[in-house]
């Protein structure tokens, strides 16, 4: 991983390139994100950084996190998150780390949290069909249907698509394209749609797949 930063999600809006088209984006408010340890291989077994994103009162922290604060030097941060650069040896405690570390045209995956939907049935939860409402199937139309046979193997596979909780599950889209940064405001547009609702934390990283 070469680029790494944390955000927090805007909402979605539409620019126009510069043929005239229309692109669909997700605004991320991303950084700008303060160094807050230095993890290495002498010490820790691996090279990473923890970037903190937010100021927060002291009064939001408990007595732990303000110690690891205090250590480094920085200000209360509200959200932590490792990323293992490559070039991590080249950031020191203290440093920061902007939206300008991304560009135009860069391919990036964002991961969030979905929405959580709660406790769901199956026709919303795996977009199952509902059964037939002309065929005498009563107050069952959004039921999951047969379990399976009775004779063999008389038993409910695992991983069956049945009701449970939807959402709320962290998820990560690969490959999205950054259309435009804007520096002043700390801000990325990425083409399409990314995991969360309004406000929701995200981490970017540059794509691992692209």
């Amino acid at each position: 991983m070469k680029k790494g930063i944390i955000g927090k999600k805007i909402g979605m809006t539409q620019i126009f390139d510069e043929a005239g088209n229309v692109i669909p984006v997700t605004l991320v408010e991303a950084g700008p994100c303060v160094v807050a340890q230095k993890k290495t291989a002498e010490n820790d077994g691996y090279d990473a950084l923890q970037l903190g994103f937010m100021d927060v009162k002291e009064k939001h922290v408990n007595k732990a996190e303000k110690g690891h604060f205090e250590k480094a030097g920085v200000a209360l941060k509200k959200h932590l998150k490792e990323f293992r650069l490559e070039d991590s040896a080249n950031h020191n405690v203290g440093d920061v780390i902007t939206v300008e570390t991304f560009a135009a045209g860069d391919k990036v995956d964002v991961t969030g949290m979905t929405k959580g939907r709660g406790y769901t049935g199956a026709v919303k939860r795996w977009n199952q069909h509902t059964l037939c409402s002309t065929h005498g199937v009563g107050p069952i139309h959004r039921e999951v249907g047969s379990m399976g046979p009775n004779s063999s193997p008389s038993r409910v596979f695992k991983n069956k698509h049945m009701a449970g909780q939807y959402g709320n599950e962290q998820v990560t889209v690969l490959n999205l394209r950054v259309v435009k940064i804007d520096a002043e405001k700390n801000l990325i547009a990425i083409k399409g749609a990314i995991p969360g609702a309004k406000d929701g934390i995200v981490f970017l990283r540059d794509s691992v797949k692209a």
